[in-house]
């Protein structure tokens, strides 16, 4: 038997990082590439961000934004026109210096973002009011150098992700565009990958590099630690005057246009493995799990071996035709108790199990992976099928919302911060604004502020570090 076929070998609870790294390679979603920092998705890992991709696409074409391609390599002289964004990106920057044995003139960037080259285009497209608003998405992928260790689809020098660029006549209409990006993002990545989102404002020192502010979504991880989810800046004018990004209006008179950007990446799937994943694998959410529902056969002989797979095959055919995407494991060679444990860990949301007599009695046995609750359903009633998935995603929904509220801690005083971010978590802690009580805060706890909520400005509460008056309630967390 090889090493991947063993089941999880430590406890979620016990080993947080190793057990994800585990159930990452053993529910075969991803493995290490032979480059450091680099991983290879197979198709169970690709196929769920496929179904994120197509997703977004149905909304972002429903917003008016349609999809373009990019290429990879960004000039140097290019990445340096904005001077922070360039800053910003610059350690983290894989660099081609040759072609051949031939040195290139301008270093070429593998690019870590693409603000610089789209609108170099954008400029070159732009001339009147007539063009705008322009809003275009890319799916590709970023290279960033990563330093840290190397976390599946968390911490990894390329990965998978959609970035957006859009460009507007008036600052109103850039703001509303930033916000209607964080709404389509909270409600795909609530519905979709059943896991609760904080939304608001990221601080000044936390913010994209080049823009005018970043919002955020944020979750907090069943280890205590936050992860940003997905981001959407307003970007003002700072990246359209330096790239001569403009229009004439109406009067043909010329303006610098107002712009924005907003991007998810492939972490969205680290976030569903942790928040939904337990000590037996992986725990999909039914509307991206690749395979929705598994048939497992049961018989001793060939005389049951008919029966059995000529229902089986009629089940499947049945849930096929609702569009649920099922799977029957008819591997001979491997017994039914192996068969439940290997689709148990590849997290498949509902498992069917049925046999002779299971059909004498003209039933079947349905087996939930998310709580592993098991009852027996009608043969008569398979049309329930689709019901039952549809209370999975929901009660998985429901599930995290509720770890995340356990992991969630009003704090006003300095000292219980200092213990409670111990146990990890999201710490709602009131804020002066002040980037000195940020800077000694992230100092003495490693905390930073993940986001500052909406609605949680004007404050009338203490900073928690130096007691003057707070203008906002922050969540701080340690992060990924």
């Amino acid at each position: 038997m090889s090493k991947e076929d063993v089941g999880i070998t430590v406890s979620k609870n016990e080993d947080f990082s190793e057990w994800y790294t585990q159930v990452v390679l053993k529910a075969k979603l991803a493995d290490y590439a032979p480059v450091k920092g680099l991983i290879v998705l197979r198709p169970d890992g690709y196929s769920i961000w496929e179904s994120l991709r197509s997703t977004f696409d149905k909304k972002f074409a429903k917003n008016g934004i349609r999809n373009g391609f990019l290429p990879i390599l960004i000039p140097e002289s290019l990445l340096g026109k904005e001077q922070k964004h360039f800053a910003g990106f610059n350690p983290e920057v894989f660099w081609v210096t040759h072609s051949g044995t031939n040195v290139i003139g301008d270093k070429l960037a593998l690019r870590p973002t693409s603000e610089t080259l789209a609108y170099t285009m954008y400029s070159k497209w732009i001339q009147s009011w007539r063009d705008l608003p322009l809003k275009i998405n890319f799916w590709n992928t970023a290279l960033r150098a990563e330093i840290k260790a190397t976390k599946p689809f968390l911490r990894t020098s390329e990965f998978l992700w959609q970035e957006g660029h859009t460009v507007h006549t008036t600052q109103e209409e850039a703001e509303k565009e930033v916000m209607k990006i964080l709404e389509i993002y909270k409600n795909t990545v609530e519905e979709e990958l059943a896991i609760p989102v904080t939304i608001g404002k990221k601080s000044e020192k936390e913010k994209f590099v080049g823009a005018v502010y970043t919002t955020t979504m944020e979750s907090i991880m069943p280890d205590g630690k936050a992860l940003q989810m997905g981001t959407s800046h307003f970007l003002g004018q700072n990246f359209s005057k330096p790239f001569e990004v403009k229009f004439a209006d109406k009067d043909n008179v010329e303006h610098f246009a107002w712009q924005t950007s907003w991007g998810v990446s492939w972490r969205l799937i680290g976030a569903m493995i942790m928040t939904h994943g337990d000590d037996k694998g992986l725990v999909l959410p039914p509307n991206v799990a690749p395979t929705q529902v598994v048939i497992v056969p049961i018989y001793k002989n060939d005389e049951g071996k008919e029966k059995v797979l000529f229902k089986v095959d009629e089940i499947k055919n049945n849930l096929e035709s609702k569009g649920i995407r099922v799977y029957v494991d008819d591997r001979s060679e491997l017994s039914p108790g192996y068969k439940f444990n290997d689709w148990e860990l590849k997290g498949v949301p509902l498992r069917i199990e049925i046999g002779p007599k299971d059909i004498e009695k003209q039933s079947m046995v349905v087996a939930k992976r998310y709580n592993r609750e098991k009852a027996a359903l009608s043969c008569n009633e398979v049309e329930k099928i689709s019901t039952i998935l549809d209370e999975i995603q929901k009660e998985m929904l429901k599930n995290a919302k509720e770890q995340a509220r356990k992991n969630t801690t009003d704090i006003s005083e300095y000292i219980e911060f200092k213990s409670k971010i111990e146990d990890g978590g999201f710490l709602n802690a009131p804020w002066c604004g002040k980037l000195e009580c940020e800077e000694k805060i992230k100092e003495e706890t490693g905390a930073d502020i993940r986001v500052i909520p909406f609605g949680s400005e004007n404050s009338n509460l203490k900073c928690v570090y130096c007691q003057e008056q707070s203008v906002s309630i922050p969540i701080f967390a340690r992060g990924y």
